[in-house]
């Protein structure tokens, strides 16, 4: 009894309720104009002086009006808001976004006069049969009206009927009750599928979380790569000073030249941390146009230590904003694993400006020992491929004549 009871009364039925009465009151200017409609027609009076015929006839006129209002792409949003507040389906059974193809239109126009015209119904039930209902169940008791002309057109006054009216009236109102809870249930049904994602939409929706994930990515591989090569290089400064102090013939000027790069690695990198944690707070073009240029690659080998040597061939001319800023950052991956694996090697950074393509080539001995494999692999090398790719370029690492060679090439 107490399902029974929720399935009629409960939070869920009052909200569906609610939703089919927000239905009959969008109708209602649609209902207007078929009345109007209806009038001129068949010649009838003024707008509610219809008899029973011309009203459903407005109804009958007004349901297709509905339908083709819906079919504009912005009635799918105002539905799926509203279905999602009060139908008490789950959210992520809804399509989002306006209705773009044919197909999402339709569905959507069948779902806007299913509504409407469901929700003038339960709205007309809802407001004419409590009333009626009421005065039945009065009618053993009030005898002024079982003399009214409607009670004796129904035979109600006559004794045999008159008492049965005391228990027709909850079953009338039982029965409302019902043919509501049926529609708000047909309409809970029929929401995800006239209202959910279509192919096109979920097309849409894959791009979308590409775009995302691709942006997260690339967000991911600039912090690797900044903070990644910072803490590298810190380490490998310190790592010296600390062991000149230690050797017990200090070299003051050495000591010195070791903390001043550790402090401009610091701040450099502080100030990249920044601009890429600015990332999240931004769109797609902020992903892409936001990073250090060739402009700081100076600075960026300056602050790698004085083992660290930079020459360029040719000359360089105008750089493309994009190309300057993956050149950059290849090159500090480039200096990273160069740290990490032959820490304290000399490190040889040749830029190359030729007819067809730039070049970059970061060159350090082999170390004597190879270094262990990493439980997870790197993502250094995987990422300086990546962003030669994306410039339509390609990357090759690997030892060659005794040293350790990663040579970029990227196309003008």
């Amino acid at each position: 009894m107490r399902r029974w009871a929720g399935v009629l009364l409960g939070q869920r039925a009052r909200l569906r309720w609610l939703h089919l009465i927000l239905g009959g009151a969008l109708f209602m200017p649609y209902w207007l104009v078929g009345t109007v409609i209806m009038a001129l027609l068949t010649g009838g009076g003024g707008m509610f002086t219809g008899d029973a015929g011309t009203r459903f006839g407005a109804y009958a006129v007004g349901v297709p009006l509905a339908a083709v209002t819906a079919l504009f792409p912005l009635a799918r949003p105002m539905s799926v808001a509203a279905a999602r507040a009060l139908c008490g389906v789950p959210a992520e059974r809804f399509a989002d976004g306006p209705a773009r193809g044919l197909r999402a239109r339709a569905r959507t126009a069948g779902w806007f006069a299913l509504h409407l015209g469901a929700g003038a119904l339960v709205s007309g039930a809802s407001l004419a049969p409590p009333p009626f209902a009421a005065t039945v169940a009065a009618l053993p008791f009030a005898p002024s009206l079982r003399e009214s002309g409607a009670v004796r057109h129904w035979g109600l006054d006559g004794s045999p009927w008159l008492w049965a009216a005391v228990p027709a009236a909850p079953l009338m109102l039982l029965a409302l009750a019902g043919a509501a809870a049926a529609t708000r249930a047909l309409l809970a049904r029929q929401a995800p599928r006239l209202l959910g994602p279509d192919p096109a939409d979920r097309l849409a929706a894959a791009e979308r979380r590409a775009a995302e994930a691709e942006a997260r990515n690339r967000l991911a591989r600039e912090l690797h790569d900044s903070v990644g090569h910072a803490l590298s290089a810190v380490t490998l400064q310190a790592g010296a000073a600390r062991r000149v102090l230690d050797g017990g013939h200090a070299d003051p000027e050495f000591v010195r030249e070791a903390l001043t790069a550790i402090e401009e690695t610091a701040r450099r990198t502080v100030g990249e941390l920044d601009r890429a944690l600015g990332l999240l707070r931004r769109g797609e073009e902020a992903v892409e146009g936001v990073g250090p240029g060739l402009d700081a690659l100076e600075a960026l080998v300056r602050g790698a230590g004085p083992g660290v040597a930079l020459t360029v061939d040719g000359a360089l001319g105008p750089v493309p904003e994009t190309v300057s800023r993956e050149a950059y950052r290849i090159v500090q991956e480039g200096l990273t694993n160069a740290a990490r694996h032959a820490g304290g090697a000399p490190v040889t950074v040749r830029l190359g400006a030729r007819a067809e393509e730039w070049e970059i080539v970061v060159e350090n001995p082999l170390p004597a020992r190879p270094p262990a494999a990493r439980p997870h692999g790197g993502r250094g090398l995987p990422g300086i491929a990546e962003r030669a790719r994306r410039l339509g370029g390609t990357a090759g690492a690997g030892p060659a004549d005794g040293v350790w060679r990663l040579a970029v090439r990227i196309p003008r």
